[in-house]
């Protein structure tokens, strides 16, 4: 029980530390002007008549 305590703790923890830094990054990778053109396309899909 408490090697399942310490377990948890540990992924409570740091989990959240890991889920934050990917969503930081993944954030910095979709706003990053590069990709601009890319996104801009994208959000015009719905819009067009096929």
């Amino acid at each position: 029980m408490e090697t399942y305590l310490a377990l948890a703790k540990f992924a409570q923890t740091w989990g959240l530390v890991y889920f934050v830094a990917v969503f930081v990054l993944m954030l910095a990778y979709v706003m990053r002007p590069a990709g601009k053109s890319k996104y801009e396309e994208a959000s015009k899909i719905p819009l067009k008549e096929d």
